[in-house]
């Protein structure tokens, strides 16, 4: 998906995402936003997806294992060994 949208940015440094934008992003009014800055170019996403990408990535590499209890057990084997 690529869309691009014209803004201008006030004297204060402000600039609003237009509607059609927020829509496309599911951003909501006052959801936490991520801008990141990239070879010169600004990135914007939300924490919510951010978050949601990384689960995603994390579920994919745990194979359905908890990893909560992974830990436990690791802890409770660090907790052994001391």
């Amino acid at each position: 998906m690529q869309e691009e949208f014209r803004v201008k940015m006030a004297d204060n440094g402000r600039i609003v995402i237009p509607m059609a934008c927020r829509q496309l992003l599911g951003i909501q009014s006052g959801e936490d936003l991520i801008i990141r800055v990239e070879d010169h170019e600004l990135r914007l996403f939300s924490l919510k997806h951010s978050l949601q990408k990384a689960r995603s990535i994390v579920q994919k590499h745990a194979k359905n294992k908890s990893l909560v209890k992974q830990l436990k057990i690791m802890r409770k084997s660090d907790a052994e060994h001391e």
